[in-house]
C-alpha cells in the first residue's frame, strides 16, 4: 500500500470509480460521514434496488439532510463511524468519502473495527481519502493543515489490512475536479463548513483569498485534487 502516487493521470469523480469497481444493485449499503449527502443521493439513484443508510456526526448538517427531499431508499441517521447503529454483517458495502481523516485519531482503529463488524463476509469497504498535495490542498492548508490526520487515516487502514481485518482488493489514484464560481462559494462551502470551526485571522483570510485568486478565470476557479481509494474486502468466514 502507498499513501500517494507521484504520477496520477486519471481525472474523474468518485462515482466513476465505485460504479466501475463495485456491483451495487440489489445491495444494502452504508455511508459514514455523508455530509450534504451528494454521494448518498448519487448512489441511491445510480442503479436498481439499492438501499443506503447515511450517517453524519455533524448535528447541523444531519438536520439539514432530514429536512431535505431525498429518495425513499435512503435513510439518514446521526452518529459517527466509531459506533455504527447497524446490525452485525448487515451491509454489502460501506463507503467513506473524505471522512476517515475526520474521525479522531485515537478512534480510527475502532471505526475500522465497526466497519468490519457491519459488513457481510466478502463485503467491501470503499474508503476515499484526499492526498496531501496539489494546488487546492496548498490553499486549504493555510488555515486547516490536515497532514497529520490524513497520514493517520492511511496508517489505520494499512494496519487493519496487515492484521487481517481486511484484504486489500485495490488502490486507485485519481484527480477529482473541484470547481467554484467565485471566492464567496469557496468561503461558504469550505471555510464555513459546519463540521469544522475554522477561525481565520484577518491576515490568514487575506492570504487565502489572494492564493485562491490566482486560479480564478472568467468561468470560475478549477482545481484537480489528488485522491486515493483503498478498496477493501472483509474476508469470508
Amino acid at each position: 500500500m502507498q499513501i500517494a502516487s507521484e504520477s496520477i493521470m486519471r481525472v474523474c469523480s468518485d462515482r466513476e470509480i465505485y460504479e466501475e469497481v463495485l456491483d451495487l444493485d440489489g445491495k444494502h449499503l452504508i455511508e459514514l460521514g455523508c455530509g450534504a449527502a451528494d454521494h448518498t443521493r448519487a448512489i441511491a439513484a445510480g442503479g436498481v434496488d439499492r438501499t443506503i443508510i447515511a450517517f453524519e456526526v455533524d448535528a447541523i448538517q444531519h438536520a439539514k439532510n432530514l429536512d431535505s427531499q431525498y429518495p425513499r431508499n435512503v435513510k439518514f441517521r446521526y452518529g459517527g463511524a466509531e459506533a455504527i447503529d447497524c446490525d452485525d454483517a448487515s451491509a454489502d458495502a460501506v463507503f467513506m468519502f473524505k471522512s476517515l481523516h475526520h474521525v479522531p485519531i485515537g478512534s480510527m482503529p475502532r471505526a475500522l473495527e465497526e466497519i468490519t463488524r457491519v459488513l457481510k463476509p466478502g463485503g467491501h469497504a470503499y474508503i476515499s481519502e484526499p492526498i496531501f498535495a496539489g494546488t487546492f490542498n496548498d490553499i486549504i492548508r493555510l488555515f486547516h493543515d490536515e497532514r497529520v490526520v490524513r497520514e493517520a487515516a492511511f496508517e489505520s487502514i494499512r494496519t487493519a489490512v496487515e492484521r487481517g481485518a481486511f484484504e486489500l482488493y485495490s488502490e486507485v489514484f485519481f484527480r477529482a475536479p473541484v470547481a467554484f464560481k467565485d471566492f464567496a462559494e469557496f468561503e461558504e462551502r469550505i471555510i464555513r463548513a459546519t463540521h469544522t470551526d475554522h477561525r481565520l485571522s484577518n491576515d490568514v483570510y487575506d492570504e487565502v483569498q489572494a492564493r485562491f485568486a490566482r486560479y480564478v478565470t472568467p468561468s470560475g476557479a478549477y482545481f484537480e485534487a489528488p485522491m486515493r481509494v483503498d478498496l477493501l474486502i472483509k474476508p469470508p468466514d
